[in-house]
C-alpha cells in the first residue's frame, strides 16, 4: 500500500462562496501514481466544509440561501458576544454549518479515476470569508 500526500491552497473572495476544486484534487490524484484506493480529503478550518454535489452555479445560489436560511449570519448567539471586540470572530454560524455539511470527503478510486457520478463535483463551501484556505489530500492505495 501506498499514500501520497498533498495540499491545495485556496484564497475565498467573498463571506460565503463555493468554488470547485474537482481539477485540483484530479491533478494530484493523476500524479500520485496510485491506481486504486481511497482519495480522503480534509480541511483544517472550523469554518468552511467540503461536499460532493453538481457543478451549478445556479444550485451554489440555492445552496447558499439555504444555508443562510437554517443557520442565519446575524442571530443572537454566544460565541458572537463572547467576542464581540473582533468583527472576525462573529462567525458562530458558520461553525454551526461545518458541523452540519462537515470538512471533509472520501471518493473510491478505481483505475486511476475517482468514482464522481455524471453530475458529481468536489465543492470547497466557504462559510467566513474571505480567507487564505487549504485542503490536505490524502490518497490511499496501489
Amino acid at each position: 500500500m501506498r499514500i501520497h500526500v498533498q495540499d491545495i491552497s485556496l484564497e475565498t473572495q467573498k463571506e460565503m462562496e463555493i468554488s470547485d476544486v474537482t481539477h485540483d484534487v484530479e491533478k494530484i490524484v493523476g500524479g500520485s501514481a496510485i491506481r486504486n484506493g481511497l482519495v480522503n480529503l480534509w480541511i483544517p478550518h472550523a469554518t468552511a466544509a467540503l461536499a460532493v454535489n453538481e457543478h451549478d452555479l445556479d444550485l451554489w445560489d440555492d445552496i447558499l440561501s439555504t444555508l443562510r436560511k437554517l443557520v442565519p449570519v446575524e442571530a443572537d448567539y454566544r460565541h458572537n458576544a463572547k467576542y464581540g471586540w473582533t468583527p472576525r470572530e462573529q462567525n458562530a454560524h458558520a461553525h454551526i454549518l461545518n458541523c452540519m455539511i462537515k470538512p471533509n470527503a472520501v471518493i473510491p478510486l478505481r483505475d486511476g479515476r475517482m468514482q464522481l457520478g455524471t453530475w458529481q463535483s468536489i465543492l470547497f463551501i466557504e462559510l467566513d470569508g474571505p480567507r487564505s484556505r487549504s485542503i490536505h489530500v490524502q490518497i490511499v492505495g496501489e
